[in-house]
């Protein structure tokens, strides 16, 4: 059960995410179709006097014993804690049962900005200016891999395990990376996606220090708008996102239901900045070529693309013109639609929570809108989906994560077909 060119067929056999939009498929689904913004004020999660922006995506009613006992719960950071739910969510939807299979080859590759970043600040608080002795497992709780490493502890899952930390291409980076995994054949079963949980005083405020944010604060439902003129930043929020992964022999031998097909990866770096990406969007335009050549798909074959989109002026502007690069003038042609306009972005697990958003629309036939677009901006004049969703037939697809220090990732998405 191998492609054309000889290698093993990666298929998508279920998915879970915890996102401001929804704790399950459907509520997010539903959100995405609605068009609803999740953005709000700030009320009680940590104080916002001291910052330039008040408001952010939020997982409301957030319980961890939903699927965590309480004492493994009190041993993670939110970030892993939601990264073990997301997995738990995946594995029922996959129906698969993990202690069946060879728990050697089962593996987990999960990506991440920040890792335990609230336990680490509030940790490190509490020591310095209250004198409060660490937990014992601070060390441990704040490192990135231990969301990967507690979805493998939870399930006694003991094959390939790794942490991608590119930043905002982090998850779509580690979808990339675990199907390739499977297709070398050192896994027949991957956990991939992203988690993050970064939502906190100082992490807002490291944003708004270098002006990434929107400060929209009078209207934060109207925040988060890429690709319109009058953007301002991004908004930051919180959540995971998990795929099942199977190579197909794998799949069709355990009667699985197929959502999709992992088609291609596409990976590069601007090599330009810190945090601006290359305006000239060269590089990023390299990562969508390299994905098309991986999946064997031409420009004209793509049927939409879910942006990275994150709001800011450079990163839609920078987008926007990477996708003329590569795409030429089929670009003009390819509805595009940014998810970070409802639930602002995830950073490191954006790309996951945005991949099953792709996945969705291949299976349900509709493209979510790109909120909040009021405004056409010049420089941004692609077909983006404006504010109301639209029926479409889309059998292949196209999710861009690009993250700070220039790491481009695109994953091509494909309809199942035998």
């Amino acid at each position: 059960m191998t492609r054309e060119n000889g290698r093993t067929r990666v298929v998508i056999t279920g998915m879970g995410t915890i996102n401001p939009l929804g704790k399950n498929l459907d509520e997010y689904w539903d959100g995405l179709i609605e068009g609803r913004s999740t953005a709000r004020t700030v009320e009680g999660t940590y104080p916002t006097d001291k910052l330039p922006t008040k408001f952010a995506c939020e997982i409301q009613g957030y319980d961890p014993t939903t699927y965590l006992d309480r004492k493994a719960a009190s041993r993670m950071s939110r970030f892993a804690q939601m990264a073990v739910i997301a997995s738990t969510m995946a594995l029922e939807d996959a129906a698969l049962d993990v202690s069946k299979e060879d728990s050697f080859r089962v593996g987990v590759d999960l990506g991440t900005g920040i890792g335990g970043f609230i336990e680490m600040t509030s940790g490190a608080a509490a020591f310095g200016m209250k004198g409060r002795l660490l937990n014992p497992l601070y060390a441990a709780v704040i490192l990135p891999n231990m969301a990967a490493a507690s979805v493998a502890i939870h399930f006694r899952i003991r094959g390939p395990n790794t942490t991608m930390t590119t930043a905002c291409a982090a998850s779509t980076h580690a979808i990339g990376d675990a199907a390739r995994i499977i297709e070398h054949g050192d896994a027949d079963v991957m956990l991939a996606g992203g988690t993050e949980a970064g939502l906190c005083e100082i992490g807002i405020y490291a944003f708004d220090v270098i002006k990434a944010l929107s400060t929209r604060n009078d209207a934060p439902e109207k925040a988060s708008r890429p690709f319109d003129r009058d953007r301002d930043g991004f908004v930051a929020g919180e959540g995971a996102g998990v795929l099942v992964l199977e190579s197909l022999e794998h799949a069709v031998n355990r009667g699985a239901r197929i959502y999709g097909e992992v088609l291609g990866f596409g990976l590069t770096c601007d090599a330009f900045h810190q945090v601006a990406p290359d305006s000239t969007g060269e590089a990023a335009a390299q990562a969508v070529t390299l994905a098309m050549k991986d999946a064997g798909v031409e420009p004209a074959d793509i049927d939409y693309i879910n942006a990275h989109g994150t709001s800011t002026q450079l990163n839609d502007a920078g987008e926007t013109a990477a996708l003329k690069l590569a795409l030429g003038e089929h670009a003009y042609k390819i509805p595009i639609s940014s998810t970070k306009s409802m639930i602002g972005h995830l950073l490191g697990a954006a790309g996951a929570v945005e991949a099953i958003a792709t996945i969705l629309t291949i299976n349900r036939g509709m493209i979510h809108p790109t909120i909040n677009y009021e405004n056409p901006d010049p420089e941004c004049d692609l077909d983006y989906v404006p504010n109301t969703a639209r029926r479409k037939d889309v059998r292949i697809a196209m999710s861009n994560g690009f993250g700070f220090g220039g790491h481009n990732a695109v994953v091509v998405l494909g309809r199942f077909e035998e």
